[in-house]
């Protein structure tokens, strides 16, 4: 995750995701850095709309997440969100999701 989090970072900073720029910000972090991981992260983000993609991710679970009002007789329905929002989770991120096998 961290690699990811590394290229998000890049990103907000409106800098270029390169394999210099993610490879500094993951020494710098401490992580024991993997160049093809990097490679493969950069290569993958190439056609992606990192910009898209971060906004869908982040309004669909919102939505999904909505506390229930009522009490026991709604948990049901409320645990089966959850188990359709872990099945869901990375749909947002297209080109991303190759990188997780």
């Amino acid at each position: 995750m961290e690699y990811v989090y590394a290229a998000m970072l890049l990103h907000s900073a409106e800098k270029e995701i390169d394999e210099k720029a993610v490879t500094a910000i993951l020494a710098a972090a401490g992580v024991d850095v993997d160049g093809a991981r990097v490679k493969a992260l950069v290569t993958s983000l190439g056609s992606v709309n990192i910009g898209e993609a971060m906004a869908t991710a982040v309004a669909s679970p919102v939505a999904a997440a909505a506390p229930a009002a009522g009490g026991a007789a709604e948990a049901a329905p409320a645990e089966e969100a959850v188990e359709e929002e872990e099945e869901d989770e990375g749909a947002g991120f297209e080109g991303l999701g190759s990188l997780f096998g």
